[in-house]
């Protein structure tokens, strides 16, 4: 299991976190293909892939490492819900949607944020006593947001270094 833990742990220094972009059912998730788009090509990079089989009402995640061949899994039981507007068959997608979603999440160890604007990022940037730590946050944001936030970590990586 040395390949897969390895592979893993890379590709958990490399995935950014995931933002709570969409609404629904009262609060704000992150959906399953925003989590597919960001975490199909790091898989790849590190030699990862994932299924995730349905039997019944368990869902059984499976993480591999192509390469080695080793693998780890997880099950997890899906409840017989209804959820209100649906009949039995739209509740089950739904079911089945949701624990993907989580069960992925966890057992690659994702992290979910709400989405940050630009007063939280100030703020924890404004924090910040050290440049590792600056850069560290900074390859946590998403492309977008690195484009965006670039002149604050700028400028606080300024005061900084002026500091010492």
């Amino acid at each position: 299991m040395k390949a897969l833990f390895k592979a893993l742990a890379n590709f958990q220094q490399e995935v950014p976190i995931l933002h709570k972009d969409t609404q629904g059912y009262g609060y704000s998730y992150t959906d399953l293909p925003e989590i597919l788009r960001t975490i199909n090509p790091l898989l790849k990079k590190h030699g990862l892939g994932f299924i995730q089989p349905l039997n019944g009402n368990e869902l059984k995640t499976v993480v591999f490492h192509y390469e080695s061949g080793e693998s780890i899994e997880s099950t997890v039981i899906i409840p017989e819900d209804s959820m209100k507007g649906m009949n039995k068959y739209q509740s089950l997608g739904s079911g089945i949607t949701y624990m993907r979603r989580y069960a992925l999440s966890s057992f690659l160890g994702l992290v979910t944020d709400k989405d940050i604007d630009g007063s939280t990022i100030e703020d924890k940037v404004s924090l910040i006593e050290n440049t590792e730590d600056l850069t560290e946050l900074f390859k946590k944001l998403n492309k977008a947001q690195q484009e965006k936030f670039k002149p604050i970590f700028t400028e606080r990586r300024s005061q900084i270094i002026n500091k010492k």
